[in-house]
């Protein structure tokens, strides 16, 4: 049975997924937190970027141990995207430093549960272009911000999607989830 690859990030309006943290912190509300909790409890493996990787690897480890998240993401397997990461590293860790879609598409092949991507921009933009990711969800935040770096941005080609589900919170938040179209 292949398992399935599940990316989720948060939007702006204006197409902005770099540092949400800065721009939604008014439109997260329970229903939000509510769809994260699902989003992770059938994951067992998480693909990571290694920017995203180094700066979680700071903190998750160390957080309050009541955290929802941080009991999800500790124990988990972690698979870091790096062509530049070594040796031991910890934190239950196995660096990609092949073809990312090449180790996901195997990846899909073995084990049980849910695979989630959880980020790093290029990353998610590299395997979902590729077709190895079966839904990506953005949440998309209602406001615009001046900087950041985009998901789909100059370096897409034209890319046809399919939704396959959404939603509106009442936090005024349009969850839209999409896989590549045929």
């Amino acid at each position: 049975m292949t398992r399935r690859l599940t990316a989720h990030l948060f939007y702006s309006v204006n197409g902005v997924a770099e540092s949400p943290n800065l721009w939604q912190f008014d439109a997260f509300g329970p229903e939000e937190g509510q769809m994260m909790g699902r989003a992770i409890s059938g994951g067992t493996d998480v693909v990571i970027g290694r920017k995203l990787w180094q700066e979680w690897s700071q903190y998750w480890p160390n957080a309050d141990a009541s955290d929802p998240f941080g009991q999800f993401i500790n124990p988990v397997r972690k698979h870091v995207v790096s062509r530049t990461l070594s040796g031991t590293l910890g934190w239950n860790i196995a660096v990609i430093d092949s073809d990312p879609a090449a180790y996901v598409a195997r990846l899909k092949q073995e084990g049980a549960g849910d695979i989630l991507l959880v980020g790093g921009i290029e990353t998610t933009r590299s395997l979902f272009l590729a077709g190895v990711v079966d839904a990506l969800t953005l949440t998309v935040h209602p406001v615009a911000t001046p900087e950041g770096r985009r998901l789909f941005d100059e370096s897409v080609p034209v890319t046809r999607l399919r939704l396959i589900d959404s939603a509106i919170t009442s936090a005024g938040n349009a969850v839209l989830t999409y896989a590549l179209r045929d």
